[in-house]
């Protein structure tokens, strides 16, 4: 029954397809020349005008909120843009992978999520200073009964089970470790189409048993769904950072140096509790 599940992901899908559509119409009514093939750095950006950003749509992130749009990436690179006198051009996309190409194409100039500063990545990005602390979940359903063969109760039981995460995620890489840690096999198939959202409705509505996904983002979608269970960790608390090419030195430099100062504000703090702080309560960490 194939309908069934895009039924269920059609409200999560259609507001991205709002927004690419609006941004489309709006790049071909515009008198912009397509974006350089290349990566730019921050001259290039300023004498533009334009500073163009990749995000992933996710109630952390970047979202559509009836006619407004939010998210807690959205409006910390609006802030940047705005104190900089750049317009922001945003593009959200499902697809990791997708965003690097575009990173390494020149078509963004900086990708404006929770990048995981792996040691892989930070060979072929140039990483902001940490935007916040995350780590990665297994969202599974809660257990029916006590002897529930499909209930994770730690990290152990993950043996010669499949985990769904979405293409080209960073967590790929700490669950290959789990694997080793634990001394077994845990299989991995990745996901090109869906975010982790879409994912983890997947799993609270039977269609596949285990997801892995950033935390902030299985909390915030938690209270919709509550039959989900997200109290495995399958990581150690990290840091997550924004990224830029490796040829836009100038431009890292100033996201840093603007982040220094931002997050020790008023209107930093203020953006941060509004996406972080109230989950943390309901939780209770």
């Amino acid at each position: 029954m194939e309908t069934r599940p895009r039924l269920r992901l059609f409200r999560y899908l259609v507001p991205v397809v709002i927004v690419l559509a609006i941004l489309f119409s709006v790049r071909q009514c515009g008198k912009k020349e397509k974006p350089p093939g290349h990566p730019r750095d921050y001259a290039a950006i300023a004498k533009e005008g334009i500073l163009r950003i990749a995000t992933e749509y996710n109630s952390i992130s970047f979202y559509v909120d009836g006619d407004t749009v939010s998210g807690f990436h959205y409006e910390l690179i609006e802030a940047f843009a705005r104190d900089k006198g750049l317009q922001a051009e945003i593009i959200p996309l499902m697809s990791f992978e997708e965003r690097l190409k575009g990173l390494a194409e020149g078509r963004f100039d900086v990708i404006a999520f929770g990048i995981l500063a792996t040691s892989e990545l930070k060979d072929s990005l140039l990483l902001t200073t940490p935007i916040v602390l995350n780590k990665q979940v297994l969202v599974q359903r809660k257990a029916t009964e006590e002897s529930d063969s499909l209930y994770i109760h730690s990290q152990l039981d993950l043996a010669q089970r499949t985990l769904h995460v979405v293409k080209g995620s960073p967590s790929i890489l700490r669950i290959q470790n789990l694997g080793n840690e634990i001394g077994d096999t845990i299989y991995i198939k990745e996901i090109e189409k869906y975010g982790p959202e879409q994912l983890i409705s997947l799993v609270a509505h039977g269609d596949i048993d285990y997801a892995v996904c950033d935390e902030s983002i299985a909390r915030a979608v938690a209270d919709s769904l509550p039959q989900i269970d997200i109290n495995t960790a399958i990581s150690f608390t990290q840091f997550y950072s924004w990224a830029v090419s490796k040829q836009s030195p100038v431009l890292l430099d100033s996201l840093n140096t603007w982040l220094d100062k931002f997050q020790k504000e008023a209107e930093y703090q203020k953006i941060y509790k509004k996406y972080y702080d109230k989950k943390r309560t309901e939780y209770g960490k």
